[in-house]
């Protein structure tokens, strides 16, 4: 077959899946940006520019680059060392400790907002040191939230590093300091770049954490876009701050996808062997015990809190999640936000893994030439921008594009699975892709020539190898959708919300029992998602943070 018709076939292949792009994600996009940008039905670039002078903007884009930045350090910092106690040192409850550290990357932001707010709150028990309301809380949750990236991206290459390099410079009598700075970390290097780029995109894109724990005191560009939309319809100001969003997301996409391709010689075919903990062991043992309570302190404090009534044990507040709270806080009990928060999830997951299937497919077939692969790139690419685009950009953008002829969506019960679907498809792209890029195309080839139909050789060549990755997949697409709070909040329904919206809404109303009642909820969404990922860790799949 022909160059151009192989990249014609491939087109054709990618029009479905880029059809649904283009409605459900660009669209809205555009739509949301083309409000700021033609405010009046003319083009303004000029006011949108201005807005990126505004003192408030401008403070915005600085607290954002800079806690961004210090989080993404800090979670380096924690994270190596844990990766490499957790990938590479054999010691007891290995599995399990690897599996906590993980959790956080999806717990639901309000949940995390929570919890470290009972934690360092007025009436929390780190309330001597005054970090309520400040940067340095901001920080902690976003290094609690994020150092799981790092942990699962650099300890999956770290576990599959040859160690005889490693090996062969200590018997030439480099120190274990010279054979880490020397050998391991170029070898890890790409690895290491594209784990600070996906932490700080998503330190960079913070929504919850941010609202929660900063308050009306200090704001983050997401924020400042989320304020500009609901609270002023400055929509001019939100289109300049998205547009500015999208530009970094797209920069960082290259630099992650630049790393990736840089060549790493030390990775082996088989994975290393664990070792015994050594006494050089002590900084990076000591520095996981801190991230291990870094993690585990605020979820306790949070279980805790939700079992306490008026300094006594009780389940009170589990029971009052059938009721609507006090002072009718909700439309409907909290019980039913839970069975529409599993109804959505399911939806999103099908939908998620359907199209994230579809593209991971067609990025990972062999490219005879230049063109096709670079074409394939480009489709990998596009279909990252979920990722980093501000969740409450699309949910904006979704109420002005989709609720009117001739794609009026709006009670359309599919409207929120599809975009929490494509808030979860870049995740189960980057579990897919890996897995089917490493099956050899000659075995297809193979089958192909001995009589199997395409749907055999799928049975016997590609579904032994992916069926695990699968089943992850669909459970990071499964506890994403159930944390997803951003762009739910602006579509759901208040007679069919889902539980974080639900969780947000008691926190914002007065009265003991409406909070207590967003802390059971907070557990049970939590637990839930813990729940998830705890099996996905059993069935180790390939890191979901390498861009």
């Amino acid at each position: 077959m022909s160059t151009a018709r192989r990249l014609a076939a491939l087109a054709a292949t990618a029009l479905v899946p880029l059809a649904v792009l283009g409605v459900f994600f660009v669209l809205p996009v555009s739509g949301m940006v083309g409000r700021g940008f033609w405010p009046h039905g003319h083009l303004d670039v000029g006011g949108v520019l201005d807005v990126l002078t505004r003192p408030e903007i401008r403070r915005a884009v600085w607290f954002t680059v800079w806690t961004s930045t210090v989080a993404t350090l800090l979670a380096g910092a924690l994270g190596l060392p844990a990766a490499y106690v957790l990938h590479r040192v054999a010691i007891p409850g290995r599995t399990w400790l690897r599996a906590i550290l993980v959790v956080p990357f999806v717990l639901p932001t309000v949940v995390v907002g929570v919890a470290f707010e009972l934690l360092i709150g007025q009436s929390g028990p780190l309330a001597f040191l005054g970090l309520d309301g400040s940067p340095v809380a901001i920080v902690a949750g976003l290094v609690f939230f994020n150092a799981s990236v790092v942990i699962r991206v650099v300890g999956g290459a770290w576990e599959s590093l040859d160690p005889r390099p490693a090996e062969a410079a200590a018997a030439l009598g480099a120190s274990p300091r010279q054979v880490l700075r020397d050998v391991t970390l170029p070898a890890l290097r790409p690895a290491i770049v594209s784990a600070s780029t996906v932490v700080f995109l998503f330190c960079a894109t913070a929504f919850g954490i941010v609202l929660t724990l900063g308050g009306l005191r200090y704001s983050s560009v997401e924020t400042q876009i989320y304020l500009l939309t609901t609270n002023l319809l400055d929509l001019q100001g939100a289109a300049a701050l998205s547009i500015l969003q999208l530009l970094v997301v797209t920069l960082l996409l290259l630099a992650a996808a630049a790393a990736r391709r840089t060549p790493d010689a030390g990775v082996a075919r088989s994975r290393a062997r664990l070792r015994r903990p050594a006494r050089s062991d002590g900084p990076a043992l000591l520095a996981t015990f801190v991230l291990l309570l870094l993690v585990v302190g605020p979820i306790a404090s949070l279980v805790v809190a939700s079992l306490r009534i008026d300094g006594a044990w009780s389940t009170a507040n589990y029971r009052a999640l059938q009721t609507p709270g006090a002072h009718q806080a909700l439309l409907v009990p909290v019980t039913d936000a839970v069975v529409n928060s599993l109804r959505i999830a399911v939806d999103a997951t099908w939908m998620s893994l359907l199209l994230g299937l579809t593209v991971a497919a067609l990025v990972t077939r062999r490219s005879r030439s230049r063109s096709e692969r670079h074409l394939r790139a480009v489709l990998d690419g596009l279909f990252m921008l979920p990722l980093g685009v501000s969740a409450v950009t699309l949910g904006f953008g979704f109420l002005v594009t989709l609720g009117r002829p001739p794609l009026d969506l709006r009670d359309s019960p599919l409207l929120i699975p599809v975009a929490q679907a494509l808030v979860a498809l870049p995740l189960v792209v980057r579990v897919l892709v890996p897995v089917l890029a490493g099956i050899d195309d000659r075995l297809r080839q193979a089958a192909a020539t001995l009589g199997a139909s395409p749907v055999r050789a799928l049975a016997v060549v590609d579904l032994p190898v992916i069926w695990k990755p699968i089943l992850a997949a669909a459970g990071f697409a499964f506890a994403c959708s159930l944390g997803e709070f951003g762009a739910t909040s602006f579509l759901v329904r208040d007679d069919r919300p889902t539980l974080p919206v639900v969780i947000f809404r008691l926190i914002g109303h007065p009265g003991d029992l409406n909070f207590g009642m967003a802390l059971a909820g907070s557990v049970v969404l939590g637990a839930t998602t813990a729940a998830v990922m705890l099996i996905v860790e059993q069935l180790r799949v390939p890191s979901v943070g390498t861009l």
